[in-house]
């Protein structure tokens, strides 16, 4: 029996490979690359650690070549999402009842799994089928999500450490469980990382979870299952189950064992769940926990003191790596009227030298977006930007999807601080840019906090310190992630929890143990070592 009090140290950050030209991570990936893209697999769901063939079946595209099938999958149907919630079930109360630290052990064996033998599976993966070059899939696919796996071993120890304080003759214990029921895990295509937490950090306490991956993610999500398969997760605590989000949850949200949702994707969707979920609440057997991190419209601000080429590299790092396809990428700018020909030189060069094309090409700086649905929608805005009188394409602006989803980093200038694209969310390679009077500082900062729903990410820029110290105050409430002086993307695991507030979600931070406690109840034990006798108290004597 493993009776040890053990505590998981804080590590360090999963080191980042760079996959220069003759490393032998280069060339292990391309060779990975060429096999996947090569070698098209079937992808079966997988409830109760059993392979489950539907026979209902779609096929996995890549972004940048559409034409080109990676794998087919089967789609669950109602009778396949009871057989997961049932297996799930069946699951818990073994899983729950196994000591934390041999949870953890399993998770961090994931993390090794990833970090040795199939980082270069789970980069080509994401590469080819979420579009993603070399280094935007090492630090998501390999790093973030081997940090996710690390660091919730190290936030676990502290959060079953927390124990309150006795008292002469008593002990006073508390114990953490998992939830009573399962876990609707629903997972992004743009964050492989995302779609392992979003499972591991319910699981790691103790919970199991009914796994629905996105669908343009679902070549990496398959293999990743199988990671955790081989790290010891035993059948039945995760099924993987891919299809229609309208079919599988109805059956999830009528059941009343659901227990809680872990979703990142739309506002719109999320706030349809919880609508569902509590027009249901009577049914359920517990208030469910209802964890989200939703949609962005996240910005850069720049005061007439910012430093002109640190602002312009994070507008174009910001704004157009990975197509802008990220929850925290820079969609809308402010900029003063001093600074931006500056500015507007200096990302134009930047984009000028940009290559878009095929991920396998590891000379090109942006891909494909994911699907003709988002292909479809940026294009469209870009399009309605274009027929604006009060509005300038900088720079970009042309798409192309006869082969890939290939759409133009593309910048917009605009006169309306309240145009279409400065508020609503876009999801691509765009960012609008409303320039402003220096003198109008305090007043742009205000329109900057309410002119978007949500709060994600932001960024200020200012030489200045009392300039930037006011932003930063006045942008409060405006992200959950904030950036002084850098671009508004690229959270890292144990240094910066991510998550976002208003609009943007429930801000329950991944990357921290702020996430975890979401994931558990907690019940307090008291213990009198010699209980009273009598029910009289010293106050009731007679004098």
């Amino acid at each position: 029996m493993n009776n040890a009090v053990y505590m998981f140290e804080l590590p360090k950050n999963e080191p980042i490979k760079e996959y220069k030209i003759g490393s032998p991570e280069r060339e292990e990936l391309k060779a990975k690359l060429e096999e996947l893209k090569n070698n098209p697999i079937e992808i079966p769901l997988i409830i109760g650690g059993k392979e489950i063939k539907t026979g209902d079946i779609e096929k996995v595209t890549m972004p940048s070549d559409h034409g080109h099938v990676l794998a087919t999958y089967h789609k669950a149907g109602p009778k396949e999402v009871q057989m997961a919630i049932d297996a799930a079930l069946e699951a818990r109360a073994k899983w729950a009842d196994m000591p934390w630290e041999e949870r953890a052990s399993i998770t961090l064996k994931a993390a090794e799994l990833i970090a040795t033998k199939y980082r270069a599976l789970m980069n080509a993966s994401t590469m080819l089928g979420q579009g993603k070059n070399p280094f935007q899939a090492e630090i998501d696919a390999a790093c973030e999500t081997i940090d996710f796996l690390r660091f919730n071993a190290h936030y676990a120890s502290q959060i079953y450490a927390d124990q309150p304080m006795s008292s002469p003759g008593v002990i006073n214990r508390m114990e953490y469980r998992g939830l009573e029921g399962f876990i609707f895990a629903l997972t992004p295509f743009n964050f492989t990382a995302i779609a392992s937490n979003l499972n591991m950090s319910p699981v790691l306490m103790g919970n199991v979870t009914v796994w629905k991956p996105a669908t343009a993610a679902i070549l990496s999500n398959y293999f990743l299952m199988q990671i955790f398969k081989e790290a010891g997760i035993p059948d039945g605590v995760i099924n993987f189950v891919p299809g229609p989000g309208r079919v599988i949850g109805k059956e999830v949200f009528d059941s009343p064992d659901f227990a809680g949702i872990h979703f990142t994707g739309s506002t719109g969707t999320f706030q349809q769940f919880w609508k569902t979920i509590g027009g249901n609440i009577m049914k359920y057997k517990a208030y469910p926990r209802i964890v989200g991190e939703t949609g962005g419209k996240d910005f850069i601000f720049a005061h007439s003191s910012a430093n002109v080429k640190q602002l312009s590299t994070a507008i174009t790092r910001g704004a157009f790596e990975y197509q802008g396809q990220k929850c925290s990428a820079a969609s809308r700018a402010y900029i003063p009227a001093s600074l931006w020909p500056e500015v507007e030189k200096n990302i134009k060069a930047d984009i000028a030298d940009f290559t878009v094309g095929d991920v396998t090409d590891f000379s090109n700086f942006m891909n494909a977006v994911i699907d003709k649905a988002a292909f479809d929608t940026i294009s469209s805005y870009i399009e309605i930007a274009r027929k604006n009188d009060k509005a300038e394409i900088v720079a970009g602006g042309g798409y192309d999807d006869s082969k890939g989803y290939f759409i133009e980093p593309t910048v917009i200038r605009t006169m309306d601080p309240h145009c279409i694209t400065m508020e609503e969310e876009i999801f691509g390679p765009v960012i609008t840019i409303y320039v402003y009077d220096d003198d109008k500082y305090e007043e742009t900062l205000a329109l900057c906090d309410s002119t978007s729903p949500y709060a994600l990410t932001g960024a200020i820029f200012a030489q200045d310190r009392e300039k930037l110290n006011q932003g930063a105050d006045a942008l409060r409430y405006a992200a959950g992630n904030f950036y002084l002086n850098d671009k508004p993307t690229g959270a890292v695991v144990g240094q910066q929890p991510f998550g976002g507030a208003r609009g943007s979600g429930t801000n329950d931070k991944a990357g921290s143990y702020l996430n975890l406690v979401r994931w558990m109840n907690s019940r307090t034990i008291k213990e009198t070592l010699v209980a009273p006798t009598c029910y009289k108290y010293p106050f009731l004597e007679k004098e």
